[in-house]
C-alpha cells in the first residue's frame, strides 16, 4: 500500500469520526432547543480541531512506519489518481451546494442552508478519499 493510499485512509477515518462528533453535537443542541440549532462557532472549531488532531497523528504514524515512502516524490500515476478523485468530488460538492440552495429557496431557513452546505463539503471530501482508495486498489 502506497503512502498516498494510507494517507487517503487516514483522511477518510478523520472525516468520518469528525463528522460523527459534529453531527452528535448538533443533534444534542437541537434536542435541547426543540428545533434545529443555529450554527455554532465553537462546535465548528471543535470539529476542525478533531480533524487536525486525527490527521496529524495518523500521518505521523504512517510516516514513521515507512519514512522512505513519506518522503518520496509523487509519481505520474498518483497525480492522475488525485486529479481524478478531486474532479469527481467537485461534482459531488456542486450538486450538494445546488441542492442546499434549493432547500433555502423553498424554506428560507439559513440554518438548514449552513448545515446542508457543510454536509456537502463533508460528503465531497469523503467521496474524494473513497475515489482515491478505489483507484489505488484497482490500478495495476
Amino acid at each position: 500500500m502506497s503512502f498516498k493510499e494510507k494517507s487517503a485512509w487516514v483522511m477518510l477515518i478523520a472525516l468520518v469520526l469528525g463528522g460523527l462528533c459534529y453531527c452528535a453535537a448538533v443533534m444534542s443542541m437541537s434536542s435541547a432547543n426543540g428545533t434545529l440549532a443555529p450554527p455554532n462557532l465553537p462546535a465548528v472549531a471543535i470539529y476542525s480541531v478533531i480533524l487536525i488532531i486525527i490527521t496529524v497523528i495518523g500521518h505521523i504514524v504512517i510516516a514513521i512506519m515507512a519514512p522512505k515512502d513519506a518522503n518520496a516524490m509523487v509519481d505520474e500515476r498518483e497525480r492522475i489518481i488525485s486529479d481524478r478523485a478531486s474532479h469527481r468530488s467537485g461534482y459531488v460538492f456542486s450538486v450538494g451546494v445546488l441542492l442546499s440552495l434549493g432547500f433555502y429557496l423553498f424554506g428560507y431557513n439559513g440554518n438548514i442552508l449552513f448545515y446542508a452546505v457543510l454536509g456537502s463539503l463533508m460528503v465531497a471530501q469523503l467521496t474524494e478519499c473513497v475515489f482515491q482508495i478505489i483507484s489505488y486498489r484497482t490500478a495495476v
